[in-house]
């Protein structure tokens, strides 16, 4: 992932594609969820989220990410208001789309670089 707010390609649904959450979905967001985004990425962390918060991220981070806008509408009802099952599921995975494109996600691997670990020795 990069600071840019775009996911890399995730395999999701019947596919693999591209998340992103710019300016405008995130104000359609908004409208949506009654709520700006960090109290939605908030109820999805706390698995307090209500099911447009699902919906909503998944579909707007599907067309931010450069799907049709009718596309990204039939992969959610088709793979999460269909699929009730899923719906825990599909929460995290909105969570972190959402995370990435309000917060970013490091360029760098996790943990401390290797220059960090050397002990210095006299």
């Amino acid at each position: 992932m990069s600071r840019s707010g775009k996911t890399p390609p995730l395999d999701w649904a019947d596919g693999t594609y591209e998340f992103a959450l710019a300016w405008g979905e995130l104000a359609e967001l908004q409208d949506i969820c009654n709520a700006g985004p960090f109290v939605v990425v908030a109820r999805l962390a706390s698995n307090q989220w209500r099911i447009e918060d699902v919906s909503g991220v998944i579909r707007l981070g599907l067309i931010g990410g450069g799907a049709e806008p009718a596309k990204a509408l039939k992969l959610v009802q088709t793979y999460v208001e269909a699929r009730p099952q899923d719906l825990v599921l599909n929460a995290s995975f909105a969570r972190g789309i959402l995370e990435t494109a309000i917060m970013g996600a490091p360029d760098e691997p996790p943990g401390e670089p290797e220059a960090a670990r050397e002990t210095v020795s006299d």
